[in-house]
């Protein structure tokens, strides 16, 4: 749970030392809304509820959603979540860090690494596909 963070209070703890050193308040008060935005693009926040791999595993052979396996601080994965927009809470979400499961089913789709966004529709993984191609998948 705590590696999940670590890139947003790093940002954070940025924001605030760039904005006490800075001579003009309303600089630093910029310059701290700068980073805290980075700090909440980096949290899992911004993301879907997280479900461990075994229960997304079982909706998905019933309703056909694809599982999208992500972790936070991936600018890939961030680009999914965000060019999907409100269609991204329409497929399961696993974050690897948090789900062992998860991630041993992320490498044994890609071959030992874990690399993701991996998306996994109808038993077939996909690494790093297009958010086009996943906004498709959902709309089906």
């Amino acid at each position: 749970m705590v590696r999940s963070w670590i890139l947003a209070c790093l940002a954070l703890t940025c924001g605030v030392i760039v904005a006490v050193t800075q001579q003009l308040p309303w600089i630093g008060v910029i310059e701290f809304v700068v980073f805290a935005a980075l700090a909440w693009l980096m949290s899992p926040l911004v993301f879907p509820r997280s479900l461990p791999a075994a229960p997304a595993h079982q909706p998905s052979s019933e309703n056909g959603r694809p599982i999208v396996y992500w972790r936070p601080g991936c600018q890939y994965c961030l680009r999914l979540r965000l060019r999907l927009g409100r269609s991204a809470r329409q497929a399961h979400w696993v974050n690897i860090w948090r789900d062992p499961d998860g991630a041993a089913a992320v490498r044994a789709a890609t071959g030992g690494d874990e690399t993701v966004p991996t998306v996994v529709v109808d038993g077939k993984a996909y690494v790093n596909p297009a958010p086009g191609w996943v906004r498709q998948r959902l709309a089906r």
